[in-house]
């Protein structure tokens, strides 16, 4: 039996730490060469910071004097060449890392994708469109500032702070001392306050997904939403998970503002007075002028150093957020894989095998949506599957697609077990025409082609004619390179439905699954697309599902499915002959004589 699991979840709350951000490391790591460039020219500009403030003390207590008259030109020139290094070295800093951050989260993104779209169709039963795409946008671009920029400026500033302390105790370790006592008066509220950010900011970005959500869900269905009137209430909707965020946001807003108000003032509140008592030392003869600037310079590099790590530290909780969420998605197992040792699929013409098949969806497991199924279909074989909605009909697809596994029982294709076989193999040997047809924002040649992407451009033309999509292809401003619109709208649906079945001409694949695919059409599109399907049909395995029963009065065979169960099989004929659901089906849609005067569709 299958088990369903999910480790999904949109609501998880954030650790309180920086461990999620471990899982950069993967992605970091394959441009490492490029992370030491950056380290490199960050060392360089910050040994060219520290060093200023030595020389503006050589120049004070040196050159300022009439014994050196002669040294001031070279002073100055010397604190221009370290003005010129410090430029060259933070321009290249700034171009290496803000590359590293701009490569790393484009990985991410794709890492991301190609993940989303290897999890099976239960993850995407739970999961919100729009909290996905939040993930996949929103969260990278925040890792983005923190891995490029963010993270350029908290290592410059953790090399200040560390340099410039280092250079603050040579200079005056008395005065250093005096500093020091206020380090611990600025650690706690920074601990204390970035907990707290970096809870909010897993908030605020939960918030933002929710939004998108929503947005996401509205203007998917905009026609919908337009001819029942609502657009007040979707903006409704919309403003208010809108004002959520934002409130949110401003609770992590002011708790960062805080958090930054209380460091800059305790550490400058420091620095003055240290200041004070430096004056004082200078007057009475205990430092020169030099060495109290120089003092100064390094306090101030210092200072600003620490008060932009307390700023960036937000910036980095919330990154972290980001990380942990992504990690969410990426961490998702898929429930359907390929088996550890796949069998190969011998050449057959679709053989398909359903033996004793029962399935509940993992959404719905008390509900049995399959209990005890089994029939075969030759190859070549037409196979109709009716009922009424609910019946079963489009899971015996979705197992067929192997999108789920059954719970008990077994499905071959072609003598060999779908979950024993690679899905792409499975997959390749099938062909879907849905209900609702699926349209790409593409041309109408790269929608065609998505059947078979290595095909030519005339095979492409081949299906399209063998569908009769080349009709209306030809005559639109473009032609085959025409784009189609975002799912197609501007084509009718019994257009969209022949580009599909051009789709699947090219694909070429020895099973067919029908599903409505004619339902709802007008009596001239249903008449083409039908046209359309005989040919697609021809020499193929093919499963039909239809509720209206004049579209399969021709099929080989009919499988009547109620609650999940085979109810009867036979020949449309065999089946009226019999009675039972499938004659008050043919009634109530036929009329008495329960016999349609042609195939319609």
């Amino acid at each position: 039996m299958k088990a369903h699991s999910s480790t999904y979840d949109t609501g998880a709350p954030g650790t309180r730490n920086l461990r999620p951000l471990r899982a950069l490391v993967p992605f970091l790591w394959p441009y490492r060469r490029m992370m030491s460039l950056a380290v490199v020219a960050l060392l360089v500009a910050a040994g060219a910071t520290l060093s200023l403030p030595v020389a503006v003390r050589q120049m004070i207590d040196l050159g300022f004097s009439r014994a050196n008259a002669d040294s001031v030109d070279r002073y100055f020139l010397g604190l221009f060449g370290i003005a010129a290094i410090l430029a060259v070295a933070t321009a290249a800093r700034y171009y290496f890392v803000t590359w590293l951050g701009e490569r790393v989260v484009a990985d991410i993104r794709s890492r991301v994708f190609d993940h989303m779209l290897s999890l099976s169709a239960s993850f995407f039963e739970s999961a919100r469109t729009g909290e996905i795409l939040s993930r996949l946008t929103t969260d990278t671009t925040v890792l983005q500032s923190v891995v490029g920029s963010g993270a350029s400026v908290a290592l410059r500033n953790v090399l200040l702070l560390v340099g410039g302390f280092s250079m603050l105790v040579i200079t005056s370790p008395r005065l250093t001392g005096m500093i020091a006592l206020a380090i611990p008066l600025v650690l706690l509220p920074l601990i204390l306050f970035g907990r707290r950010v970096r809870h909010l900011s897993r908030l605020s970005q939960d918030r933002i997904a929710d939004t998108s959500a929503i947005a996401s869900e509205a203007l998917g269905a905009i026609q919908i939403v337009q001819a029942y009137v609502s657009e007040r209430w979707e903006a409704a909707r919309f403003r208010a998970a809108t004002e959520s965020a934002f409130t949110t946001a401003l609770r992590r807003l002011r708790a960062r503002a805080l958090l930054t108000a209380v460091a800059i003032l305790v550490v400058f509140g420091s620095i003055v007075a240290v200041l004070w008592f430096g004056g004082t030392s200078v007057i009475e003869g205990r430092m020169s002028g030099g060495q109290l600037s120089q003092f100064v310079l390094y306090s101030v590099l210092t200072a600003g150093a620490f008060a932009a790590l307390s700023e960036v530290w937000g910036e980095v909780q919330r990154a972290a957020g980001a990380m942990e969420r992504i990690s969410e998605l990426l961490d998702t197992r898929p429930d359907i894989v390929d088996p550890p040792d796949p069998e190969a699929m011998p050449a057959g013409g679709g053989h398909i095998e359903v033996a004793d098949v029962s399935f509940s969806y993992p959404s719905r497991p008390g509900q049995r949506a399959l209990d005890g199924v089994s029939f075969a279909v030759q190859p070549g074989e037409t196979v109709a599957l009716v009922g009424a909605s609910g019946a079963g009909k489009t899971t015996v697809f979705r197992l067929l697609l192997r999108f789920y596994d059954p719970d008990s029982g077994s499905i071959r294709l072609d003598g060999t077990l779908i979950d024993r076989a690679r899905l792409g193999d499975v997959r390749e040997r099938i062909g879907i025409v849905p209900q609702e047809t699926v349209v790409f924002s593409a041309s109408a040649r790269e929608n065609i082609r998505y059947g078979r992407p290595e095909a030519t451009d005339d095979e492409v033309v081949a299906a399209a004619r063998a569908a009769l999509a080349d009709e209306f292809i030809r005559p639109l401003a473009g032609g085959y390179d025409a784009h189609l619109g975002e799912r197609g709208v501007r084509l009718s649906g019994g257009q969209r439905q022949r580009i599909a079945i051009a789709r699947a001409i090219l694909k070429n694949p020895p099973v067919l699954l029908l599903d409505e695919a004619t339902s709802s059409l007008d009596a001239e599109s249903e008449r083409k697309v039908q046209e359309a399907l005989d040919r697609l049909m021809e020499q193929r395995t093919t499963l039909i599902i239809a509720h209206r029963l004049a579209t399969v009065v021709k099929a080989d065979r009919i499988i009547v499915m109620d609650n999940g169960r085979v109810a009867a099989t036979g020949t449309h004929a065999e089946l009226l002959a019999q009675g039972g659901l499938y004659a008050r089906l043919a009634e109530l849609q036929f009329g008495h004589d329960a016999a349609p005067a042609s195939r319609t569709g």
